[in-house]
């Protein structure tokens, strides 16, 4: 089975100290700042997962999810979580460390898409 998102060793590692850290938390990634390219980690509470948006599974434990408009326009692509030094800004967990979660992507092969039945 393919996955929807993955994530690099580098975001595995910043999930991993930011659980040691933090405990639960999640991801979303929204259609509105950071030009779509980060996806923010939150704490329980912090955001409110609803109708509108779209669970891809997890990575390193901790689930992803994605606003239903944006999956329209990513939904044939697989995510792909990394990491950049840098701010990743005020609103994600991983803010005050120094690094930045970055959201990149790869186009699925036609055979990908037609198991995940797009």
């Amino acid at each position: 089975m393919v996955d929807k998102v993955i994530a690099t060793p580098a975001a595995l590692a910043l999930i991993d100290e930011l659980r040691a850290q933090h405990g639960d938390f999640f991801f979303h990634q929204s259609g509105g700042c950071c030009d779509n390219s980060a996806a923010n980690a939150y704490l329980p509470g912090e955001l409110t997962i609803g109708a509108g948006d779209v669970y891809l599974g997890d990575i390193g434990g901790i689930r992803f999810y994605i606003g239903a408009n944006q999956y329209e326009y990513w939904k044939h692509t697989q995510l792909i979580i990394d990491v950049i030094e840098g701010t990743g800004g005020t609103f994600s967990l991983e803010g005050p460390t120094g690094k930045a979660f970055h959201t990149r992507s790869r186009v699925f092969t036609d055979e990908e898409a037609a198991e995940l039945g797009l």
